[in-house]
């Protein structure tokens, strides 16, 4: 079933972005009076076509990769004097960057209208409320405590948990200072913390934000009594069986199965010993752990899960908006994703973000089946995140992207004339391997992460 909503969720997602995409590029070229000869959904062999009154021949092709639309223009063959006019090639450097650009700004619109939707239909966010602190870490240092709520992050507001992970998100591979607000339980008064970060998880293969600050959020307690096992995992081959309450770890007494998951994730490739209550008799079951991700970074994995409990209803919270208030609640989330997107390209150009945290299609693929499977508030959140990934990655100044275009188009305005076709030339040649190698790397990450 998962491997369905996979397939299912990527024809969707990449349908929906590569068409609204290429739609910006037709509207704008109509208005400008440019003839489009092809509106193409998808590369290779046409699986539909059709034809509309203008003349315009629109395809659904076989491999759903991307798209294009493709614009009478004297460079790329013979036109009529009749349809001279009507060339791409033949109107102003206004029109042609307005052409160009109405693509990406395509995507921005998109996403805009996904989370102004989104931002009306609400969602439920727990309380960023820490269950413990490290002794040690930077958030100690900082005298953060079990109890408080972080209310803000850098002047940010933070509603929810995922709120402080996108804040925290946004300073990876930075030196300076964090600006934290808090509050104490039962207090209605913030007050200030400042967590001092140095080069923090600057080249980090798999950066994970709030556990490297010394922060456990809180969360209720979990009986450590298994209830689903992973048939290939190492609890199921050392005989643990679902209902097995588990007493000790090494010695040591669980009550709680976040005890079990800090202790199994710092220990790959362990033998450890669990003590475990079944039928009314303990026994001791030896195990051996497996390792998940890559050697630096590996993982223990034990194969075993435990039944979730209900959140108290005070730890939750209801966050929606009105219609108007959704408008601008959806464009701060647009122009947030899009800074973050783009900061995040420089700190992988300049070193600071490992460039082990590009995806590929790969990756895209598995989330688009995951955020489906979840439900439709998390796929449209999904879809919205990737227009956004699109708008902004079309619009880097690389010859053969529209941001490249773009760029030739600005050179041309500044000059008063083109630049040579052997300039060009040389750029769309760059521009190309440039684009292959991102793409190798990230297909390269992607199968690292299988």
């Amino acid at each position: 079933m998962s491997a369905l909503y996979m397939i299912v969720g990527t024809l969707i997602a990449l349908g929906v972005l590569v068409t609204f995409h290429e739609f910006g590029h037709f509207w704008v070229a109509r208005r400008c009076g440019v003839k489009v000869l092809r509106f193409s959904v998808g590369f290779g062999m046409p699986l539909l076509r059709w034809y509309d009154r203008q003349g315009t021949e629109f395809v659904v092709a076989a491999i759903p990769l991307g798209g294009y639309v493709k614009m009478l223009d004297e460079r790329e063959g013979e036109v009529p004097v009749d349809q001279l006019d009507q060339s791409f090639n033949r109107k102003s450097v206004r029109q042609r960057i307005a052409i160009v650009a109405a693509g990406p700004v395509a995507n921005f619109l998109l996403a805009l209208v996904f989370f102004w939707g989104l931002a009306m239909l609400g969602t439920e966010q727990v309380r960023p409320i820490i269950g413990s602190v490290e002794v040690g870490s930077i958030a100690a240092k900082a005298g953060l405590s079990s109890g408080q709520e972080i209310v803000a992050i850098d002047g940010e507001p933070t509603v929810g948990w995922s709120a402080v992970n996108l804040q925290l998100i946004r300073r990876l591979g930075e030196s300076g200072t964090l600006q934290l607000l808090v509050r104490e339980q039962g207090s209605t008064a913030d007050s200030p913390r400042e967590l001092v970060l140095d080069n923090w998880l600057k080249g980090t293969d798999e950066p994970d934000p709030i556990r490297s600050l010394g922060i456990r959020p809180w969360r209720p307690a979990l009986a450590p009594i298994l209830a689903e096992l992973d048939p290939k995992g190492p609890a199921q081959a050392a005989g643990l069986k679902t209902g097995d309450r588990l007493l000790a770890l090494d010695g040591q007494a669980l009550t709680d199965w976040q005890q079990v998951v800090d202790w199994v994730r710092v220990r790959p490739d362990t033998k450890i010993v669990l003590r475990v209550e079944r039928d009314g008799a303990q026994i001791d079951v030896p195990v051996t752990l497996a390792a998940r991700g890559k050697e630096k970074v590996a993982s223990g994995y034990l194969g075993a899960g435990v039944k979730a409990v209900d959140w108290p209803p005070e730890m939750l919270r209801e966050v929606s908006y009105g219609p108007l208030a959704a408008i601008g609640e959806g464009a701060r989330r647009t122009w947030t994703m899009s800074v973050l997107t783009l900061d995040s390209l420089k700190k992988m150009l300049f070193g600071e973000l490992s460039v082990k945290n590009l995806s590929g299609p790969i990756t895209i693929a598995k989330v688009a089946g995951a955020s489906a499977q979840s439900g439709v508030a998390d796929f449209l959140n999904f879809l919205a995140y990737l227009s956004i990934s699109l708008g902004v990655l079309n619009l880097l100044p690389i010859p053969v992207l529209d941001g490249g275009h773009l760029l030739f188009y600005l050179i041309e305005w500044a000059r008063g004339r083109p630049l040579s076709d052997r300039v060009q030339g040389w750029g769309i040649q760059i521009g190309i391997s440039l684009v292959v190698g991102v793409m190798l790397l990230a297909l390269v990450n992607d199968l690292g992460r299988l």
